[in-house]
């Protein structure tokens, strides 16, 4: 599926049985609850696909690697129920992810925020270059990542969530994101990277699919009832982003 893009695209390729999602938005590549859709609608149908033992998850470009949540759309929230259905589009990527029973490897170029932290803790394996710094900011427009804290806390652990949440001015390392445990490997640039996840892609591929699956499930075990969780979370964050504070901040990151 592919959307025009002045609304940010998601596109799909398989080849060798591993399938490539690749995702893009002018702003930073953030997201738009359109694309949030999309990308989530992705993920099921590769689900279902047995000719795909493998999913790599990229972006387009050399900047960030993901925004997260548009702020465009964030400021065109003017009923609790809008933003609810705008939060909730992260909460059913997420939970799409986490079902797949399909291996997910990160491709992380660049830096992500917000939402895009969500996104790569929902991968199975990532693989980073040095330049992919990660913030949750969330705390500085009003808010909090409430819908990815439980695919976060899962990856990297309370404290480490905790840590990014209360700092939200502040960038994190790959280093640290390393040690924490949300980055697999790290390398020096994007061509080290493309070889990295080409070689790991392909290694996954061979294996016997039933066995990935098996693994999938094991990877994800104990995180039950996460989708009613992100969309209770996401009634909490469709109404903080109806704050004067918020809107007054969301103006200020736009400028």
């Amino acid at each position: 599926m592919t959307q025009t893009r002045s609304h940010g695209t998601i596109t799909t390729a398989i080849q060798h049985q591993i399938a490539t999602i690749e995702f893009a938005h002018p702003a930073s590549n953030s997201f738009e609850r359109t694309q949030l859709d999309a990308l989530t609608h992705s993920f099921q149908e590769l689900s279902n696909n047995p000719n795909v033992s493998v999913i790599v998850l990229q972006s387009q470009g050399t900047g960030a690697f993901c925004a997260g949540a548009s702020f465009k759309e964030l400021l065109a929230v003017t009923t609790p129920e809008q933003g609810r259905n705008f939060f909730s589009g992260f909460a059913h990527l997420i939970q799409a992810m986490r079902d797949c029973p399909k291996i997910i490897l990160g491709r992380i170029h660049g830096k992500a925020v917000g939402g895009g932290v969500g996104i790569i803790a929902a991968c199975d394996y990532t693989l980073a270059t040095t330049n992919a710094s990660i913030k949750l900011s969330e705390l500085a427009i009003g808010i909090g990542p409430f819908v990815i804290e439980p695919a976060v806390s899962h990856k990297i652990g309370k404290t480490a969530m905790a840590a990014m949440t209360l700092e939200p001015d502040q960038w994190q390392s790959p280093q640290w994101a390393h040690q924490k445990g949300l980055y697999t490997q790290l390398h020096q640039d994007q061509p080290s990277l493309d070889q990295a996840v080409a070689e790991r892609a392909a290694k996954l591929a061979s294996y016997n699919p039933e066995a990935l699956t098996q693994l999938k499930k094991i990877l994800w075990h104990n995180t039950p009832n996460w989708e009613q969780l992100m969309l209770e979370r996401a009634t909490i964050s469709g109404q903080l982003v109806l704050s004067q504070h918020t809107k007054t901040a969301l103006e200020q990151f736009k400028k």
